[in-house]
């Protein structure tokens, strides 16, 4: 058998060495054949207004009025926004608000439903 790490992404045990790179041919990833793969304890942790941890497809409830820059709009106080996905950056929260569309918010200013 292959001494080959298997694919941090999907888990795939068919990867192989491509020069300096270990590529997953189901998945696309690559990754370098000398630094450790990231595992879920290295990735950043993303926390709410109170300290909970938030995940992927959470439902969380803003705490403040936000105001949409170039907008008239204000996210009001209690709303809801289902099913949440996390990003890098400053904004850390990508999803999409009923009658308002797609939007980032701030962790800070939500907290876990």
């Amino acid at each position: 058998m292959s001494s080959l790490p298997n694919c941090p992404q999907c888990g795939s045990e068919y990867t192989y060495e491509d020069g300096g790179l270990y590529v997953c041919p189901e998945c696309g990833h690559e990754w370098s054949t000398t630094a450790p793969a990231q595992t879920a304890e290295d990735a950043p942790r993303v926390t709410d207004a109170h300290g909970n941890t938030l995940a992927d497809g959470d439902t969380v409830t803003v705490i403040k009025d936000l105001k949409i820059k170039g907008s008239s709009s204000v996210v009001k106080v209690g709303t809801k926004v289902k099913n949440i996905r996390l990003v890098e950056g400053d904004h850390n929260i990508d999803c999409r608000i009923d009658g308002i569309g797609a939007m980032k918010l701030k962790s800070e200013f939500v907290k876990k439903a």
